[in-house]
């Protein structure tokens, strides 16, 4: 803290009223713009660059990290990241996969459990939405993804004409949905907001 500020608390007491109603409240408080990226460590990442690039039509926007660098370990980076006693961060590269969120892939050594599955805490897959859903998943596929069922109907509110939705399993186990919904999403009366889509090809960049 500041020197010799006043900490606006009584001693021994809790805040005082006038304090309490100077500080900022939730409401007050920014807020994020939105997702920027998505984060996933693999066991290899050039095996796993050739199942992003192939499957899914990725593009490497840069080397956080390379082979050229060293390793990014120790007690400082176990602190700030939440790594392991003895982990490293070897390999760190960003991903553009048509529109939305970057996707952030690590290779890291170190004490390390299988990726999570969909009854799992924490994240549990990324979805992708495609135009043509049975060719998006051939393409998956062919670039060594695992389907674990054939494409099927999305839950409520995404089930309109047309849509359709798959999981696919990666090389190193995370899992990957594939998701159609060319009729929209419908909403309850006391939705709150539209969930954002990926625009149209033709208005890509």
């Amino acid at each position: 803290g500041g020197k010799g500020q006043p900490s606006g608390r009584s001693p021994g007491g809790p805040a005082s009223s006038a304090s309490a109603q100077k500080g900022p409240t939730v409401s007050d408080a920014p807020l994020p713009r939105g997702i920027q990226h998505i984060g996933v460590t693999v066991a290899d990442l050039g095996a796993a660059t050739r199942f992003f690039v192939d499957g899914l039509g990725a593009k490497v926007a840069y080397d956080g990290l390379s082979t050229d660098d060293e390793p990014r370990s120790g007690d400082e980076v176990e602190r700030q990241l939440g790594l392991p006693r003895g982990a490293a961060i070897h390999k760190q590269r960003m991903f553009v996969i048509g529109e939305g969120p970057g996707l952030e892939v690590f290779e890291i050594s170190g004490e390390q459990r299988a990726a999570a599955g969909l009854a799992d805490f924490g994240l549990n897959h990324i979805s992708f939405y495609c135009d043509d859903i049975d060719g998006s998943l051939q393409r998956l596929v062919d670039a060594g993804g695992i389907a674990l069922s054939e494409v099927h109907g999305n839950s409520r509110y995404e089930d309109s004409p047309g849509n359709g939705s798959v999981y696919v399993k990666a090389p190193w186990g995370m899992l990957i949905e594939l998701q159609t919904i060319p009729g929209g999403h419908y909403y309850p009366e006391d939705s709150q907001s539209e969930v954002w889509m990926p625009s149209e090809p033709e208005q890509q960049g």
